[in-house]
């Protein structure tokens, strides 16, 4: 495929990815007003969560893609991978931040990456309770609400915030090491329960990095492309078709916290 075949396949699914992403917000958001009546289910232990409304949004994502795009593989929290014929697979993450969801907090997000050949090439995360749509691809640049993304290098661990996350497979004694380092260095930290939105934070400024020990592609790919559009630095997630659908380290953070953000995976 050429570079401009490329680029022309790349705005393609860019323009679905925005108008899926509108159409999955306001889906969950729906959900959302209603989770009174939802049936939540638990998955490996009582903090993992999922709802009707995670796998209907997913449900609705996965069929627009297949009719759109045929030939793309899907990879998708809910009901895994679908591989396809073409470079590109698309990496869905219905309602991250479940647990913020079911509770009636607003940090939950609907994420939708394209890679290509393991590469992130796109990425849209809509946070419909904040009215907040981050959108990036490759050549294209980063954006929020239409507005540039681009982060200043002056921003660092010890005057900005880092996100941490944690999960059942990291243990508490590995979390706590991570958060006596990050404040032994000056730096502050937040977790708001979406991994993925934290990643579109690090994008927009807001924070100056991210870290988990361990999480899933549908959680960060977006948000790596975000970050990458807008100026900054990610781990790269495991390319191949095996490692994709498992779990990994994740590592985002501006030119000014990079050094820093990255000492954490060490400790």
């Amino acid at each position: 495929m050429t570079e401009v075949a490329q680029s022309g396949a790349i705005a393609d699914r860019l323009a679905l990815a925005r108008s899926l992403a509108d159409e999955a917000g306001a889906m969950a958001l729906d959900f959302f007003n209603r989770r009174e009546t939802l049936v939540i289910e638990t998955k490996k232990n009582l903090q993992d969560v999922v709802s009707i409304a995670d796998r209907t949004v997913e449900e609705m994502l996965r069929a627009k893609v297949a009719e759109a795009f045929p030939e793309d593989g899907f990879l998708g929290e809910e009901y895994g991978q679908t591989e396809g014929t073409s470079p590109f697979t698309w990496i869905v993450d219905p309602i991250d931040g479940t647990a913020p969801f079911v509770n009636g907090m607003p940090t939950w997000c609907v994420s939708i990456a394209v890679v290509r050949d393991g590469e992130p090439v796109i990425g849209v995360i809509i946070v419909p309770c904040l009215n907040e749509l981050y959108v990036a691809a490759e050549g294209f640049g980063a954006s929020l609400n239409g507005k540039v993304l681009t982060l200043d290098p002056a921003r660092t661990m010890q005057n900005g915030l880092t996100g941490i996350g944690s999960n059942s497979h990291v243990t508490p004694e590995k979390v706590g090491a991570i958060v006596t380092a990050l404040m032994a260095n000056g730096g502050n930290l937040i977790r708001n329960g979406s991994g993925a939105l934290m990643l579109a934070y690090v994008a927009a400024g807001k924070l100056v990095g991210y870290y988990e020990p361990y999480m899933h592609a549908w959680d960060c790919m977006a948000g790596y492309c975000l970050v990458k559009e807008a100026g900054g630095h990610y781990l790269p997630f495991p390319a191949d078709q095996q490692g994709i659908t498992k779990g990994a380290p994740v590592i985002a953070a501006g030119p000014g916290a990079r050094d820093d953000i990255w000492k954490l995976a060490d400790v």
